[in-house]
């Protein structure tokens, strides 16, 4: 770090205090004590107090941003409030963060001031998933089979409500996710369509399930860019209730011109500085995940897989009180739960996060590289290892549309049980179905999923070795 350099400066009305910093000269009537900041001074100090807090803002407001994105795309693909849309295709799941490359998704976004209180019905089996707030933070109380009357902050209970199980949210706006489980086509139909969301005050004559598909065609719910992205944080600002936690955040973006009850309308000085804020922002969140400077983050010691979710899942409410933790995940994922980051077996998954290879070096699509998994993963149901392409956070682009293996599939074995799998731009000879394509020029880090992981995950005594770089 530089140290602090101060000079003296002669002037006609006495002597004048300059001090080198890291942002530039600053300059002082008199001695730094004594002296008051000259004009030039003053704003550039300002600017950067504001620049400061445009970073650290942008950190702090990632799960945010990122459920407003998705609502907001959702409805410019036509879903209207409430309604599911199916995400079934590669090219639908390339605008999720990290998505499953092989598992449909049903997601649908709800703003309970356009609804008001909302009945929501779910199929008794076949089906896996639940409700997130505005920041991504599993609402817990939802069972298969259930039916719930769900209300907002602020939302009074209406008063015959003997058929329903009360269940209030944080958040006046919330995502339902699901995942079908069952595979056959007819099966998955019929839960589809005991999925049931629809205004309480429609309850006498419900409307019939309808969801739309995203059907191939371009959109993204990847927290924006630029000034884009303060627009949707806006948005959330102006109509959320935000807590305590969070007052010194809010009181730190009034400056910038992000205030509840009033439009946003930055002047240029403000938009230079968020936008500016939002680059630096990205950069420092792409640090923050790629290289997580967290304890206990490492899988096993001399090892380059992260945890990738930091959360306990004995104590999952103290997560959302830790910034970089919890700013490393919603970089490049979507909503956090304690069964995503357990401690011990159970109905769970575990997900670990690359970035470099064996020697320390970041993992480069123009190189080729070999995984190989040992025998006897410690999974009950099954792994998969899924690259994403380093700027969308996204399934990775390639022609072939392949962005994973998994035990599920046919892949190559070795004598001893253990599998390769293979990244790079040309598939290796006679392993081309343990094969995920890469692209030269473009960054990629990977996730490696255990679904229901045993003892030997958690007591680390199976060891995942990293990618190595190969000829």
């Amino acid at each position: 770090m530089a140290t602090l350099g101060i000079a003296p400066i002669r002037t006609g009305s006495g002597t004048q205090q300059k001090l080198d910093t890291r942002i530039g000269a600053l300059q002082f009537t008199h001695d730094f004590a004594n002296g008051y900041p000259t004009p030039e001074t003053l704003e550039r100090l300002f600017d950067e107090r504001d620049f400061q807090r445009a970073c650290q803002a942008y950190l702090w407001a990632l799960p945010l941003v990122g459920f407003a994105e998705w609502q907001h795309a959702s409805e410019g693909l036509g879903a209207a409030n409430g309604q599911i849309v199916a995400y079934l295709s590669y090219t639908d799941k390339r605008g999720i963060l990290t998505p499953n490359a092989t598992t449909p998704y049903y997601v649908g976004f709800v703003d309970l001031t356009r609804s008001g209180p909302l009945v929501l019905e779910l199929p008794p089996s076949g089906i896996r998933g639940g409700l997130v707030s505005i920041w991504q933070e599993a609402i817990e109380g939802c069972e298969p089979g259930g039916k719930y009357l769900i209300l907002g902050p602020g939302q009074e209970q209406p008063g015959d409500t003997r058929t329903h199980e009360i269940l209030s949210v944080p958040s006046l706006s919330f995502m339902i996710g699901v995942r079908i489980t069952v595979t056959d086509p007819g099966q998955a139909e019929t839960v589809l369509s005991q999925l049931r969301i629809y205004p309480y005050a429609a309850r006498d004559s419900p409307p019939p399930t309808s969801l739309i598909e995203a059907a191939d065609r371009p959109w993204s719910g990847i927290p924006p860019r630029g000034l884009t992205y303060w627009e949707r944080l806006d948005g959330i600002v102006q109509r959320e209730q935000l807590g305590e936690r969070d007052h010194f955040f809010l009181e730190m973006l009034k400056p910038l011109g992000i205030e509840k009850g009033k439009a946003f309308a930055p002047d240029a000085r403000q938009k230079e500085l968020l936008e500016q804020g939002a680059l630096l922002g990205e950069a420092m969140a792409k640090a923050n995940t790629c290289d997580r400077r967290f304890a206990c983050v490492k899988y096993h010691d001399g090892a380059h897989w992260d945890h990738a979710l930091n959360l306990d899942a004995d104590d999952p409410a103290e997560y959302w009180g830790r910034l970089d933790e919890r700013a490393s995940w919603f970089y490049e994922a979507y909503s956090a739960a304690a069964d995503m980051s357990p401690n011990r077996p159970g109905p769970s998954s575990a997900y670990l996060g690359a970035y470099r290879d064996k020697a320390g070096d970041w993992l480069d699509g123009g190189n080729s590289y070999r995984l190989r998994v040992p025998p006897n993963p410690p999974a009950n149901l099954f792994w998969s290892v899924t690259l994403y392409d380093l700027d969308t956070r996204s399934l990775i682009l390639n022609q072939q549309q392949i962005a994973d293996r998994s035990s599920r599939m046919d892949l190559r074995k070795n004598g001893d049980g253990s599998v390769d799998v293979y990244c790079g731009p040309k598939a290796p000879k006679g392993f081309e179905q343990n094969w995920i394509p890469t692209a030269l020029g473009k960054g990629w880090f990977s996730y490696f999923r255990l679904y229901e992981p045993t003892e030997a995950y958690f007591d680390a005594s199976w060891k995942l070795p990293d990618f190595e770089r190969i000829d």
